[in-house]
């Protein structure tokens, strides 16, 4: 029953979006704004412009603006997850680093190849 329930909900939502819709373009401002939009697309195309040309054109301090923002922070991408098996004991270890207890106890044991030839898969 929560099927049809979601989709008569999704059915009131789209109803909903499209009397939004409708008192858009019934307005005034929006057919101001698209008409521009369209003769300053026109123009562009006319005389070979990018946008970027027309902002350094009409601001040209606004590339200075950009470039003295702090660089945004550099997020370092998750390591991938592997997944280890030892045959002897059955054991499992799951890990995104080379610095767990249990693997570099096995690594000590039984040697680095060896406790690579376990490795049972890779997951993001």
């Amino acid at each position: 029953m929560s099927l049809l329930n979601d989709y008569i909900q999704k059915e009131q939502q789209l109803k909903q979006l499209q009397e939004e819709l409708q008192r858009l373009e019934g307005d005034q401002r929006l057919k101001s704004e698209l008409e521009f939009k369209a003769k300053l697309e026109a123009l562009m195309n006319e005389f070979g412009k990018r946008p970027a040309d027309v902002v350094a054109l009409l601001d040209p301090a606004a590339d200075q603006r950009v470039s003295t923002k702090a660089p945004a922070a550099s997020t370092r991408r998750k390591r991938r997850l592997k997944i280890y098996k030892n045959p002897h004991t059955g054991e499992v270890i799951e890990t995104r680093g080379g610095n767990h207890k249990g693997l570099r106890s096995w690594k000590d044991e039984h040697g680095d190849d060896t406790v690579e030839s376990w490795l049972v898969r890779m997951e993001d």
